[in-house]
């Protein structure tokens, strides 16, 4: 029989830290454990030399006095023991138990350090993030063994926990399955990349490009959605190992990554600092989500300072806010936990309808006589654009895309009884509706994501036409805006659109994709008005020696208003349907079930 040694606990305490793992050698006097009592840390060392044979507590675990902590078998005897062992265990179990040991070398409860740095920092590991996106008992893994390529430098037992995954857990799983839901698993299977901070700064080594290699081609092969989350400080110079590279520009990962552009759906998730290498992969994403203790840079500060630009601090490069502000940031997070959430919610809107039950299908009617009150009385004044999507969506089923960014149109994802759908809508408290750059490209992009994965769309015009003036044409207007009515003739999806109120000029045509022809069905409520360009602006273009020719101020305004009345009168929605330059005008009330109709029936 084999002699070992229980240790127990002395007191009532925490545990603090676990030193050792199963099956490890240790020596007398070396600390196996730490217990956190009243404030005062009290190592527990092992009495005699041996191997840990059982630990029976895991980290923060609160213990009793006389609990089992952990037991260590005689050195001296183990000859004896293994002898003994080798008896009733078969190769399989010993097989089993080494395979245990190594896999939990790669769990948090063995990197309690690592775990404590990033408790102090507020963030979470990189299995925590896992265990919230997806259930981990289901996660199929991919490379969990792998380490650093670095062994010819570092002590190899030391890399396993150290190095854990090479800083990159990667693997399937499946994400927003329903409860008893009969469809096929395909299609809520996703492919989850997760970038290990605690590893080597959440650096790219050798091992981890093959990885991140590794599970973009099985997306790719099985048409797989993925989320990946891009915390890290980019390439890692260190990995000595493998010596046949030297500028690592043969690389694959960013262009296997970006060459799922419209292939699959892509979310990325940045947290912390995000730089170089990892920085263009949350870029190329379709839908970037960022907490708001982000930091996103295509270079860290050693290769800034490299460079010769000089020591800048980390969290001077790209914080959240600047990256939401100029549309690198689709959606800021309060923190992970809501990222991972964030990003289980975008997803579920390219995996289709969700069940919709008849009584929400009711009270969501009875809500609709509300669409009539969003407009103000008078065609002068602005108005929350918002609450009409709110009300012609499902109950809080509205994610909006870059809110801080080309604020003139908002574009974001909804419900509607269920089924996905893409919003493009007219904000008349941004540049009073007018398009600009930033919100022509905001929008343009959209319209081709929604295009590749076959998600319908529904337009809320609103809008003065594209913003014009020398400064505008500066930023290159002519071309960027342009690029709407490029997205809008490839539009293959089912397109509905709808005037709400002012429906003018060229940026208009390009909310429509590209003319009131366009749509599946082109509606207007009640309160549309239509034009080559804003009524004011015509009049005063179009009546310019009429108006100069009053030399009252008073006549002459007199004489605009008109005009300008006139211009309204002929460009009603009802005016403009009659000649059928629209389809029909509508009841705001019925617009819910215009598009129901439109887009699903």
């Amino acid at each position: 029989m084999s002699h070992s040694t229980i240790i127990t606990a002395s007191s009532i305490a925490i545990v603090s830290d676990i030193s050792v793992l199963q099956g490890q050698s240790v020596t007398k006097g070396q600390t196996v454990l730490t217990l956190h009592i009243m404030g005062t840390d009290l190592p527990v060392v092992a009495s005699h030399t041996g191997r840990v044979k059982r630990v029976w507590v895991k980290v923060d675990d609160e213990v009793e006095v006389e609990q089992k902590l952990l037991e260590i078998v005689d050195e001296s005897q183990m000859a004896v023991t293994e002898a003994t062992e080798a008896q009733v265990m078969s190769s399989t179990d010993k097989a089993l138990s080494e395979f245990e040991g190594r896999k939990a070398s790669t769990l948090d409860e063995a990197r309690s350090t690592q775990l404590a740095k990033r408790q102090a920092q507020g963030f979470r590991s990189a299995r925590q993030n896992l265990a919230q996106i997806c259930d981990v008992q289901q996660f199929m893994e991919y490379g969990q063994f792998a380490v650093a390529a670095q062994r010819q430098r570092r002590d190899y037992q030391q890399l396993k926990t150290a190095t854990a995954a090479d800083g990159i857990i990667t693997g399937v799983a499946e994400i927003n399955r329903p409860q008893g839901a009969s469809a096929s698993t395909q299609a809520y299977k996703t492919a989850i990349v997760i970038n290990d901070y605690s590893v080597l700064a959440g650096t790219q080594g050798f091992f981890h490009h093959q990885k991140l290699d590794r599970i973009l081609a099985v997306a790719q092969a099985q048409s797989l959605p993925v989320i990946m989350f891009t915390e890290g400080g980019g390439g890692r110079p260190g990995d000595t190992d493998i010596t046949i590279v030297n500028s690592g520009l043969q690389c694959a990962s960013f262009s296997s990554w970006a060459a799922l552009s419209d292939v699959v759906p892509r979310i990325a998730i940045a947290n912390g600092y995000c730089f170089a290498g990892n920085a263009a992969l949350f870029g190329a994403a379709d839908i970037r989500i960022a907490t708001k203790k982000s930091w996103i840079g295509m270079a860290g500060p050693a290769m800034i300072e490299g460079g010769g630009l000089g020591k800048v601090s980390a969290k001077d490069i790209g914080p959240v806010e600047t990256q939401a502000s100029n549309g690198v940031v689709d959606i800021v997070a309060d923190d992970e936990i809501h990222a991972s959430e964030l990003a289980k919610r975008c997803l579920g809107y390219f995996q289709g309808p969700i069940e919709y039950s008849p009584q929400e299908q009711v009270e969501k009617d009875a809500q609709q006589i509300a669409l009539r009150d969003v407009l103000p009385d008078d065609r002068r004044f602005v108005y929350d654009i918002r609450k009409a999507i709110a009300i012609l969506g499902d109950e809080d089923s509205f994610t909006e895309l870059q809110r801080q960014f080309g604020g003139a149109i908002i574009t974001g994802f909804m419900r509607i009884q269920g089924k996905p759908v893409g919003v493009l809508a007219s904000d008349c408290k941004v540049l009073g509706g007018a398009i600009d750059v930033e919100a022509g490209e905001k929008a343009a992009e959209f319209m081709r994501l929604c295009n590749a994965f076959s998600i319908p769309l529904i337009s809320l015009c609103d809008t003065p036409g594209f913003m014009v003036g020398p400064e505008h044409e500066q930023r290159g207007a002519v071309r960027r805006l342009s690029a709407l009515f490029t997205s809008g003739a490839k539009l293959t999806v089912p397109l509905i659109a709808v005037a709400i109120r002012k429906c003018y000029g060229l940026g208009a045509q390009a909310l429509l994709g590209g003319s009131t022809m366009k749509p599946q069905y082109m509606l207007s409520w009640p309160t549309g008005e239509f034009g080559g360009m804003g009524l004011e602006g015509a009049v005063k273009l179009g009546f310019s020696k009429e108006l100069a020719a009053q030399e009252d101020p008073h006549a002459r305004q007199q004489l605009f208003e008109k005009l300008v009345a006139k211009q309204y009168a002929n460009g009603q929605a009802t005016e403009v349907a009659s000649v059928l330059e629209i389809d029909a005008v509508i009841d705001p009330a019925n617009t819910r079930t215009a598009i129901l109709q439109t887009l699903f029936s």
